[in-house]
């Protein structure tokens, strides 16, 4: 059976990003979490140099940046406070970048991203970072929830290989390309690279 129209396709939602330097980029845990360990994801590095090309862009372009870091404590694979933690080299903030620590998946909950976003009156939001099911996912369904618009690089974010709880194992990339569908359906723009993303 071919697939259905996308929600956002039947409620006329707009399927074209905003110029990134309309936007503001958020940089989702891009952390040593996910390069290293554990954590470890497929495709890591890859999307963490697609993360720092659209860096290097909304720099260039004037746009704001606002780095996001998950911390579970000391101890845990997200201790901000540790090397497994930081942000990564290749994306580290610059002075005067806002970074925000948040304690949720969604970047939104129990910090001041939606206040910060209000301060610099931008609603286009350009999305990226890790892991694409889970933090990427509910920054991006929150963010449309609250009436931003958002844009999910799909290279620029990548995942792991999950449990299947009825069986099997489902790969990285399964997971991956099935969050991505769903934020396209209706929550987000989703874009293959950073190319679709004018400056």
């Amino acid at each position: 059976m071919p697939a259905r129209p996308t929600l956002r396709s039947l409620l006329q939602l707009p399927n074209e990003p905003q110029p990134l330097s309309k936007s503001a980029l958020i940089l989702i845990d891009c952390q040593n979490t996910y390069r290293e360990g554990v954590m470890q994801l497929e495709g890591v590095e890859p999307a963490l140099k697609e993360c720092a090309a659209l860096l290097a862009r909304a720099r260039d372009a004037g746009a704001p940046v606002i780095h996001i870091q998950h911390d579970a404590g000391p101890g845990s694979p997200y201790d901000t406070k540790a090397h497994i933690g930081s942000i990564a080299d290749v994306v580290a903030p610059k002075a005067g970048e806002k970074v925000i620590t948040k304690a949720y998946p969604s970047s939104f909950e129990k910090t001041d991203l939606d206040a910060e976003l209000k301060r610099l009156g931008v609603t286009d939001l350009v999305i990226a970072g890790f892991m694409t099911h889970v933090c990427v996912n509910s920054t991006s369904r929150a963010a449309f929830n609250l009436g931003y618009r958002p844009t999910v690089v799909a290279s620029a974010t990548a995942t792991r290989s999950l449990p299947n709880p009825i069986g099997s194992d489902l790969p990285a990339q399964e997971v991956h390309e099935a969050a991505l569908a769903a934020l396209a359906d209706i929550f987000a723009i989703v874009v293959p690279d950073g190319s679709k993303v004018p400056t």
